[in-house]
């Protein structure tokens, strides 16, 4: 089970913070850190700023040296494909190859409305999703590429710079586990990304994925199954009060921290360092091979040093 850190980046996540973010990470043994791709707070916080995630990935390219970054997951609505290739094309040149890019079809209404982005019905949305995977991954093969769907084109592109990681940074497909997404994963995917689902679900998607595989004539072996979900863990009872209460404080969910740590979902990997790690070993068997903590409190790096020196190496 590998442990990476996942910050919700559209909730007023500073350039200084991502700055020493990504130090923390480096200097705590974290091997990689995913960002949300939002414009607006999903809170809808109006207040909280976001940078844009590949805008702010290309430039802790270039101020580390060993973490990798990426998208969990960027929207197919906000870019074309061929804007989006090349925007991770370039961060992989930046890094030296450290990038991976999480995609999915979109959900968030209010900035969809706010930004003026097409929000489309699912059904057409999961279509230009496949679309997309298909113009992302003809982008960073060898060309020409040709391409005609509904709602993309390319036509003899052999788009250059190739990307430094070959055949292409890892391309991470985000979804709730239902079978048309799981059916993309198959066919187009290097890694299928859930978000916050019990260990029975875990089960129940990757027996699936493995179905999926299957019928697309892939080893199931080579597409993993990670998930992104919450995240709130103390070294100590007492630390682990004290972030809730802090949480509590910063979601405006107010209340005693025991309180609030009793309404966190069930998904919610939650508790003391020994009680985090009993629950990513469960999601371990379950199938999951990388859990993404979505770290709330993104200025607490005491959290980033528990996650990398406590958490991680007991379930490497």
């Amino acid at each position: 089970m590998r442990v990476a850190l996942m910050i919700e980046g559209q909730e007023d996540v500073t350039w200084d913070d991502w700055l020493a973010l990504a130090r923390a990470c480096e200097e705590n043994g974290i091997g990689t850190m995913f960002r949300s791709d939002h414009y607006l707070s999903v809170a809808d916080r109006r207040e909280r700023g976001a940078l844009d995630a590949w805008a702010t990935i290309a430039a802790l390219a270039a101020t580390t040296e060993k973490l990798r970054l990426g998208t969990m997951v960027s929207p197919a609505t906000f870019r074309h494909p061929a804007v989006l290739a090349k925007m991770v094309v370039t961060a992989d040149h930046v890094s030296g190859g450290r990038v991976e890019l999480g995609l999915g079809a979109g959900w968030w209404e209010r900035e969809h409305e706010v930004y003026g982005f097409e929000l489309p019905p699912i059904g057409p949305r999961i279509d230009a999703l496949e679309e997309q995977l298909q113009v992302v991954r003809g982008h960073c093969g060898p060309g020409p590429f040709d391409f005609a769907g509904d709602h993309y084109t390319a036509v003899r592109l052999d788009a250059q710079p190739k990307p430094v990681q070959s055949p292409h940074p890892p391309l991470i497909l985000g979804g709730r586990g239902g079978n048309r997404s799981l059916r993309l994963a198959a066919r187009y995917a290097d890694e299928y990304n859930t978000v916050m689902a019990t260990v029975d679900e875990v089960r129940d998607i990757r027996a699936r994925l493995d179905a999926a595989c299957e019928a697309a004539g892939r080893d199931s072996a080579s597409l993993p199954l990670s998930m992104m979900t919450g995240w709130l863990v103390g070294a100590d009872r007492d630390e682990l009060r004290q972030r809730a209460a802090g949480l509590a404080e910063w979601t405006g969910e107010g209340g005693d921290a025991d309180g609030y740590l009793a309404a966190l979902p069930e998904t919610t990997i939650k508790g003391t360092v020994d009680e985090a790690v009993a629950q990513l070993q469960a999601l371990g068997e379950a199938g999951l091979t990388r859990v993404m903590c979505q770290h709330l409190l993104h200025r607490d790096l005491d959290a980033v040093a528990v996650i990398g020196r406590e958490v991680a190496p007991q379930v490497a």
